[in-house]
């Protein structure tokens, strides 16, 4: 058996196994927050996230491999610093090596039902090829330094936002007196929005490959002025239709506990509210004993709201809340296909970059600059998401969904939400933040939660997450170090590439 034949389907096989652990781990960023809130089944998700992630890995997909490197490492250096014949073989064994390495890593961490970045999974093994291969000095230490930014830049910005969001929401539906009549009136604003955020984002980041395969400039003023005049469009045919489809919804019977009525829940909340204001007023401008019994008063009034808040928050048995959910169900299901297919047409790259520069390496025996993704090579990669989704994806969605916070239809669009805000802010911004998609979308659960107060997070949760997140990229350097080193004993060391016929490298 040909060392070359060999060698391609190892290639094709570690490709496969990479995109099927980015589809048991990564997907559920789209698909989780849905779950847990009860939006959708299990089944309807992996159906859904089925078609728009292998619509965005094999339509839009991604052409080159530089995508995926992400500037770590100059693979022309291999060139420099090995000989002709060896050199696209070490570089075709380091790119095998970090799809194992990604892909080993993204299987411990779904067994463990921890949610981590793909990105920085093949990052990290890709840094630990290029040590190897090139020395620590071959690696650009500050474009790593930049992308593991993204594990506090991601979770703080889409939190902050996923809070400030899902606070503007209780204020505005769900402490109102009339809960459905204020969820008439903000739903087809919030489409609105959620159109011209969600046109935006598919623009810049789940077509983003395709922009660069046409070479156009996203961040040209007029390509970012047309698709702003588009998301306005989208946005008022969306106001339209919500508006038109909510004409007749009213509020159901009301309940015969009035104890657990959002309604005066709702009311005392807002006299609570003011109770305390002028609590608060007491309490500056008395003295003495006066000031004393105010402040306990205070006190007691806030732990009375935060009560009221919390009935609010978490009854969603009255019929009035579960038509404001309904509402709400609708718009989560929405966002969540929309990431779907952005994460689908982006990170399918973390499995086919690798994997096309070493076929390339292998069929050329050269090492070239660029290379592009040839289509059964999307069609490898939107499969494996797929089949990763179908098989083991229900770990992480329960964990995302879940084990953090509770959530409802409500709190899951928030952070799907603020998650689209944060990847679209992200992506126009001209300095380029490094944002990971999983961090983003954990740290918007995790600020839906803290808007509930800090009881409502499963702390042991969030530690495990978090462990999981440090350790990513130093895993993937060691595990990619270990499978080069068998890899190129196998086939470099023992001399079994000496037969295959050599050609010039070219730059």
């Amino acid at each position: 058996m040909g060392v070359e034949f060999v060698l391609i389907c190892l290639i094709m096989i570690c490709g496969f196994y990479v995109a099927w652990n980015i589809g048991a781990n990564d997907v559920a960023n789209a698909m989780g927050t849905s779950v847990g809130s009860g939006a959708l089944t299990l089944k309807w998700a992996v159906i859904l996230a089925a078609i728009f992630e292998f619509a965005g890995a094999y339509i839009v997909g991604s052409n080159v491999s530089k995508t995926v490197r992400k500037g770590i490492f100059d693979p022309m250096e291999i060139s420099n610093q090995y000989s002709p014949e060896h050199a696209p073989y070490i570089l075709a064994c380091g790119m095998i090596a970090a799809l194992l390495a990604a892909g080993t890593w993204l299987l411990i961490a779904t067994w463990m039902s921890w949610p981590v970045s793909t990105t920085h999974s093949i990052v990290g093994a890709v840094v630990g090829f290029g040590v190897l291969a090139l020395g620590s000095s071959g690696v650009l230490w500050s474009q790593v330094g930049m992308i593991s930014a993204g594990w506090v830049i991601s979770p703080l910005l889409s939190g902050t936002v996923a809070y400030v969001v899902f606070t503007i929401i209780l204020k505005s539906v769900f402490y109102k007196r009339d809960p459905v009549a204020a969820a008439r009136l903000v739903a087809p604003r919030l489409v609105f929005i959620l159109m011209f955020v969600m046109t935006g984002m598919t623009c810049y980041k789940g077509l983003k490959p395709m922009w660069k395969r046409w070479e156009m400039d996203p961040k040209d003023p007029s390509f970012m002025l047309s698709v702003a005049a588009v998301a306005v469009v989208l946005g008022f045919i969306g106001y339209c239709i919500t508006k038109y489809s909510l004409r007749n919804t009213k509020a159901g019977a009301a309940d015969s506990n009035p104890s657990s009525n959002p309604v005066l829940d709702a009311d005392v909340s807002r006299s609570l509210a003011k109770t305390i204001k002028h609590l608060t007023r007491v309490k500056n401008s008395a003295s003495g004993e006066m000031q004393e019994k105010a402040a306990s008063l205070l006190g007691d009034a806030s732990a009375l709201q935060d009560t009221a808040i919390k009935q609010i928050t978490s009854n969603t048995d009255s019929a009035e809340l579960r038509q404001v959910e309904r509402i709400f169900s609708v718009l989560q299901i929405f966002t969540a296909c929309l990431v779907a297919f952005a994460h689908g047409s982006n990170d399918v790259a973390n499995a086919i970059g690798p994997l096309s520069a070493a076929y390339q390496a292998v069929t050329e025996h050269a090492i070239l600059k660029t290379s592009t993704t040839p289509n059964w090579a999307l069609l490898l990669g939107g499969v494996g998401i797929v089949i990763g989704l179908a098989t083991w994806g229900w770990k992480v969605i329960k964990t995302v969904g879940e084990k953090i916070t509770e959530l409802t239809p409500s709190r899951g669009f928030c952070a799907e939400f603020a998650a689209a805000i944060t990847i679209l802010f992200a992506s126009v911004l001209p300095i380029g933040l490094p944002i990971s998609t999983t961090h983003t979308l954990v740290g918007a659960v995790l600020g839906v939660g803290l808007a509930r107060g800090l009881n409502a997070l499963n702390l042991k949760t969030m530690r495990d997450i978090l462990a999981g997140w440090a350790i990513t990229i130093p895993a993937g350097a060691f595990l990619c170090m270990l499978f080069y080193f068998i890899l190129k004993l196998i086939f470099i060391d023992s001399g079994w590439i000496d037969s295959i016929p050599v050609a010039d490298t070219v730059s």
